[in-house]
């Protein structure tokens, strides 16, 4: 393991490592993809929820969010293909036909980048909203606006500076699950990512793939925790100088 030798595939004849570094040119990209996405559409959502709490906004996004959240990923993935390329022909329905055309290769991730983004960004944009919200109650928050700061100023500059402790917390156990999601979705729209080759592996009772791939997932979300570790330094001096 230390080596990067995980053995050799026994349905396929061919190295685990190799096999595995094919699919995270997949994964990985979706993974990014998804993450992207989920975070442009909830921090919006949730800093206009929770400026405008009781508002019409703010009860949209919180039912918005309770939708997005009861929906599983393969069933949105479900619907997406049967409405936007089925119906609408907007998206490729599956399949990927690699990088050698960057601009297809992203076509064809868009649906299940979508299909994972969306219940993420419901969970963040309502943890953005509470978190948010409970910050603009602080006394800073008072001050700031005493002093005659500009509102935008005092939310974006201030408040949310300070609320996204937590929500770093949130999107970092987010996309774990993001990356847990991407094993089912791949498998829905018949991309050749680790997801795909997890199936693969179990059918024909593949150990030392299996095994590497589960090495590999547990990696990711090692580095995802060490992620969210070192943001926490980035956006509260008090962390970096303990």
């Amino acid at each position: 393991m230390v080596h990067g030798d995980l053995g050799e595939s026994l349905s396929r004849g061919r190295p685990v490592a190799e096999l595995i570094g094919a699919a995270l040119r997949v994964t990985l990209p979706l993974g990014l993809m998804a993450a992207l996405l989920a975070m442009l559409l909830a921090l919006p959502l949730g800093v206009l929820a929770a400026t405008r709490p009781g508002g019409l906004l703010d009860l949209l996004t919180v039912g918005v969010a309770q939708l997005g959240m009861a929906i599983p990923e393969f069933w949105l993935g479900i619907l997406l293909v049967g409405y936007l390329a089925v119906r609408l022909s907007l998206f490729p329905a599956g399949g990927f036909p690699g990088w050698g055309e960057p601009g297809t290769a992203l076509l064809h991730l868009a649906l299940p980048a979508l299909a994972l983004a969306l219940p993420r960004a419901a969970y963040l944009a309502r943890m953005t909203r509470a978190a948010l919200a409970e910050t603009l109650r602080a006394p800073f928050v008072r001050a700031a606006r005493g002093k005659g700061l500009a509102e935008g100023r005092v939310v974006l500059h201030h408040a949310l500076r300070n609320a996204l402790i937590p929500i770093v917390t949130i999107a970092g156990l987010s996309l774990g699950q993001l990356l847990a999601g991407a094993l089912v979705v791949e498998n829905l729209f018949y991309l050749p990512g680790l997801g795909q080759l997890a199936l693969t592996a179990v059918k024909a009772r593949d150990l030392p793939l299996l095994s590497g791939v589960g090495l590999v997932v547990a990696g990711l979300v090692l580095l995802i925790n060490l992620g969210v570790d070192l943001a926490y330094g980035a956006l509260d001096p008090r962390i970096r100088y303990r």
